[in-house]
């Protein structure tokens, strides 16, 4: 019986080592292929991460990979986008200018919640356009010569739609109800300006290219298009 148990603790022994050193080396393995794993995404974030340009071949050829330091240039630049964007911003103060007479003169929520979207929009069109022709090098204002210091206003034939003189003091001096005909008909008639100068635009061969400013110029003629027959509604018209 002793016999039995004196060998037995041996063995005990070293069964329970080498299972250990199984439990060890199998840990270890577990924590290596962990490691492995966990790594993979990190690689594979750092190789994804990489800047890669592709200039698309010409009809036939094949495209190029260009070197990631690559930067972007403008398209060329049309002397008529650059007026067009010059003219809107005159085009667009005026109506901010419409609108920003629409609280002391009536008490129509109606016409107040459409003056304010207009005023809105068109006063954050007028900053887009200012940076569009800023990152271009060119001036914010259209050149006019003879016409320094002069009110743009009585000019009203430079920017189709725009109120004349006569018009915007008729506006001013207007309060209640007939303020509120002046104004829906002086804005439809100045949105109408808009989309003529969106379509000269287009009609004249090359212009209109850059991306941005066909962004711009959609979104234009379809908001006034819709604003147009908002207004013609409230004046109860038929909107056309």
């Amino acid at each position: 019986m002793n016999y039995l148990i004196d060998h037995s603790k041996p063995m005990q022994s070293f069964t329970f080592n080498t299972f250990l050193k199984l439990r060890l080396q199998s840990g270890l393995f577990a924590a290596i292929a962990a490691l492995c794993f966990l790594s993979l995404p990190v690689f594979a974030q750092q190789v994804d991460t990489q800047p890669v340009v592709v200039q698309p071949g010409a009809p036939g050829q094949p495209t190029k990979i260009l070197p990631a330091s690559t930067k972007g240039m403008l398209p060329p630049l049309s002397q008529k986008d650059v007026e067009f964007m010059q003219g809107m911003i005159m085009h667009h103060a005026q109506a901010v200018e419409m609108t920003a007479l629409i609280d002391s003169r009536t008490t129509n929520k109606d016409l107040r919640l459409l003056g304010a979207r207009i005023s809105h929009s068109q006063g954050e069109e007028i900053k887009f356009m200012k940076r569009w022709l800023e990152a271009r090098g060119q001036s914010t204002e259209m050149e006019m010569p003879g016409m320094e210091g002069m009110d743009m206003s009585s000019h009203h034939m430079l920017m189709p739609g725009m109120l004349t003189r006569k018009q915007m003091a008729a506006l001013r001096n207007a309060k209640g109800a007939e303020f509120d005909r002046l104004f829906l008909t002086g804005m439809i008639q100045h949105h109408g300006g808009a989309l003529t100068m969106v379509k000269e635009l287009y009609d004249t061969a090359g212009a209109g290219q850059d991306a941005e400013l066909f962004n711009f110029t959609t979104d234009v003629d379809s908001g006034q298009r819709a604003e147009i027959r908002i207004m013609q509604s409230m004046l109860g018209e038929k909107p056309q």
